[in-house]
């Protein structure tokens, strides 16, 4: 991908990001600027099927490269009941449930999760809000965790369900999905440590996305569980995550 179109993308974020923060309730009840949204979205998801490869990797970089101080935003400790005990226990109660359109449903510990097949990288995390950091992390793949599980045939999108809320209300718990090509994408982890260490409580602790071709609010955090669906439509309010569902683009490829 060229500097000048992820660039661009970024200004792109950003610019969005900024509105949201500015007056999200004024401009989520516009329907004006929402249909905006929704024209951007389609013309983005035109524009990166035709110019983009979405099995090639993202760039990888040095161990010199790390950022001293990478950035934790959105939930930085979720206080939903279930999830402070479990992080007060260690984690030893964790388990990571996949479920939905499968043969085989599966609930993992992380020391089950730590057995199976891994991958080490160093990547850049890019922010819709125009920041980026270079991180090393290490996790289970996740195409080799699905053919364990057995996808069934109608199966398309994978939904992670994550343990932190940003909102009052049913609607507020966090949620991301991807599609299979980025499911199975050599680069999609799921991550359990950041620089050589257990992944921190601010980054998503115990399990995390990472999803290296797409923005950091696709990069789910406290993953629960991971349900395979044939779609979204269903789910919250339909859009297939929590910021997709008021208004930003559920394909974030950069």
């Amino acid at each position: 991908m060229s500097a000048n179109r992820r660039t661009w993308l970024q200004a792109a974020g950003a610019t969005l990001a900024g509105l949201w923060l500015s007056g999200c309730d004024r401009l989520t009840r516009s329907t004006k600027f929402m249909g905006f949204i929704g024209s951007a979205e389609n013309l983005n998801r035109q524009v990166q099927r035709a110019v983009a490869d979405r099995t090639a990797l993202a760039r990888e970089f040095p161990a010199s490269m790390i950022s001293p101080d990478f950035r934790a935003n959105g939930t930085r400790s979720p206080q939903d009941a279930e999830y402070v005990a479990m992080r007060d226990a260690g984690f030893a109660d964790y388990r990571l449930v996949i479920d939905g359109l499968v043969e085989r449903p599966l609930a993992l510990s992380l020391a089950e999760l730590r057995a199976e097949p891994a991958r080490t990288q160093i990547t850049r995390h890019d922010c819709v809000e125009g920041w980026s950091s270079i991180g090393k992390w290490t996790g289970a793949k996740l195409g080799p965790l699905l053919d364990k599980a057995g996808l069934k045939a109608e199966a398309r999108y994978l939904v992670f369900h994550c343990a932190d809320s940003l909102a009052a209300g049913p609607d507020g718990r966090y949620y991301e999905s991807i599609d299979l090509v980025d499911a199975y994408h050599p680069q999609t982890i799921l991550a359990y440590e950041m620089n050589d260490a257990a992944l921190p409580v601010p980054h998503g602790a115990p399990v995390r996305l990472r999803v290296e071709r797409q923005l950091g609010y696709k990069q789910a955090k406290y993953v629960m569980r991971i349900e395979a669906v044939e779609g979204f439509a269903h789910l919250h309010g339909g859009k297939g995550g929590f910021w997709e569902d008021r208004g930003y683009e559920w394909y974030a490829g950069i």
